[in-house]
């Protein structure tokens, strides 16, 4: 399950920052959800939950899992088996994301930030072009 947060979530992200669900590690916490004040929400093709309050949640199964380089990380590879996207997010009367309705929240050096506004896009894009000023 891959569940992706906007902006917003910022600090129930960070409350989650030094947990971990084994109970022989420290900062151990049972009920994460409970924790950083998210609602668990049924997934319909795997185990793993869904955030609720995560606009754009992943139905996924790990493909492949292996050390990086390092050996410190894991790298995991996921087929997605189905998409979740809030309404907000998409494009009325399609299932695509609209980009300038979603923003997701980003990691950048220990610092959380939303995105700034559209610069362009690419010609493979299938969203419908919107005036540019």
């Amino acid at each position: 399950m891959i569940n992706v947060p906007g902006p917003q979530l910022w600090r129930q992200v960070e409350r989650l920052g030094d947990t971990t669900g084994r109970p022989d590690a420290a900062h151990f916490v049972r009920d994460k959800f409970a924790h950083a004040g998210l609602t668990a929400q049924p997934a319909e093709l795997v185990a793993p939950p869904r955030v609720a309050e995560c606009p754009l949640q992943l139905e996924a199964r790990v493909a492949d899992l292996r050390a990086d380089a390092t050996g410190e990380f894991l790298v995991a590879e996921a087929h997605v088996l189905r998409v979740h996207a809030a309404e907000s997010i998409t494009v009325a009367g399609t299932d695509y994301v609209e980009p300038a309705a979603w923003s997701p929240l980003v990691y950048n050096f220990r610092h959380y930030f939303g995105l700034g506004p559209e610069l362009g896009h690419s010609s493979r894009s299938r969203t419908p072009r919107r005036p540019t000023t």
